[in-house]
């Protein structure tokens, strides 16, 4: 099925070099009126709970259309389900791109998703823009020009997590659960790095999982087991609620690290019972929409008035709408950038020549900056521990090394 999320309201017509039209012609999605965009989001399946992301996608669109658009166009914003299972991500993609004809893609969830379109849409030359995915292997301009992601390296995350263990807990035995896939490896990548020759004497249990799974609960159980005292978590929210459950229930209380995809309070930690997730630690890159801190905060004041008109009956707590609001005002920065000029090469320039950009949802001293050499749009985080019912930011903000 197809889930058309695009706004009805009327754009203002500005005035467009002849040109500029002329070129407009020539892109596929992009006529004088329109710029269609492509997109692929889990809403049903394993990672459904990410399906937030796709609708606050559609609602900022409907937000930018009733602004006049960009240059006078409106957008038009088609999101299809592919369910996180790859083999759909290529059926909707090849419609999106073959049948649609869109302008780009955007925002598409998911590692193992977007790992099985990567090398078709680069070869098709049609931009893979700000895929939600941390996956270190979205930044590589050299081999996959048309690519870029959004969301900090996980390899960079696991890098930060573990510098803070071997800092606070010297004599650590770290156990590590991630799914078996690009998106859990690359924590396993991250860890390495930062623990080099030591990683037997620090790690003494590892164990996957596949999103088939029906639980994690027998992997829990199994590091418990191991004598591990900590414990880092690369799974998506499905996964990640159901561990914290598990890990709380058996009353097993280690140093817990969880990837920053699934620590969203409506959608992970509400599900899994907020009181058994405390003291777990986590990297933040946006702001809490239900921490107090934030209360009087310029940014935090617009984007609930957002949700209050465009997604009403959205679960504010839920982080993964904040995540969908930055990066699309991000992609919204980008086409202002490209002056008219939404060819697909020029589109990928403006993308990747991002300079300081302050996006009012992302935490004070986290800006996004690109290059044609440096695909990654997001570096930084800062560190953050749950205290049942917000996350409490510790320490400073925390640049990553990219490689």
């Amino acid at each position: 099925m197809i889930t058309r999320r695009s706004t009805l309201a009327a754009t203002v017509a500005l005035p467009a070099l002849a040109s500029v039209r002329a070129h407009a012609a020539d892109t596929p999605g992009v006529t004088a009126t329109e710029i269609k965009i492509g997109n692929t989001m889990p809403y049903g399946g394993p990672a459904s709970a990410y399906g937030s992301i796709g609708k606050a996608d559609a609602a900022f669109f409907q937000w930018l259309n009733e602004q006049g658009g960009i240059a006078g166009r409106r957008i038009n914003f088609i999101s299809l389900d592919d369910g996180y299972s790859p083999p759909r991500t290529v059926e909707q993609t090849r419609r999106l791109v073959e049948d649609e004809k869109v302008a780009f893609m955007f925002d598409a969830l998911g590692t193992p998703t977007n790992s099985a379109v990567h090398r078709y849409l680069n070869q098709k030359k049609v931009p893979q823009l700000f895929v939600n995915t941390g996956a270190d292997k979205w930044a590589d301009p050299q081999h996959f020009p048309w690519t870029i992601g959004f969301l900090p390296s996980y390899r960079i995350e696991a890098q930060i997590y573990a510098k803070y263990m071997l800092k606070e807990k010297p004599g650590a035995k770290l156990a590590v659960l991630y799914q078996n896939d690009d998106f859990g490896k690359d924590y396993v990548t991250g860890l390495r790095d930062a623990l080099g020759r030591d990683w037997d004497k620090y790690v003494v249990r590892t164990a996957t999982y596949e999103v088939t799974d029906p639980t994690v609960d027998s992997q829990i159980a199994d590091l418990r087991a191991s004598g591990a005292d900590t414990l880092l978590v690369a799974a998506v929210p499905k996964f990640a609620a159901q561990a914290i459950r598990k890990i709380h229930d058996i009353g097993w209380k280690p140093m817990f690290f969880m990837t920053n995809v699934s620590i969203s309070v409506g959608s992970v930690l509400q599900p899994a019972g907020p009181e058994k997730a405390v003291g777990m630690i986590s990297g933040l890159f946006c702001k809490d929409a239900v921490d107090p801190a934030w209360e009087n905060d310029p940014g935090m004041k617009q984007y609930k008035a957002f949700m209050a008109k465009y997604l009403p009956s959205a679960d504010i707590s839920d982080g993964l709408y904040v995540w969908g609001y930055c990066v699309s005002y991000i992609l919204w920065k980008v086409l202002e950038q490209c002056g008219g000029d939404f060819s697909r090469e020029s589109i990928m320039k403006q993308a990747t020549n991002i300079r300081n950009l302050e996006v009012p949802m992302l935490l004070p001293g986290i800006m996004v900056n690109t290059s044609p050499t440096d695909y990654h749009t997001i570096r930084a985080l800062q560190l953050a521990r749950w205290d049942g019912r917000s996350w409490v930011r510790f320490g400073d903000v925390i640049e990553g090394v990219t490689t």
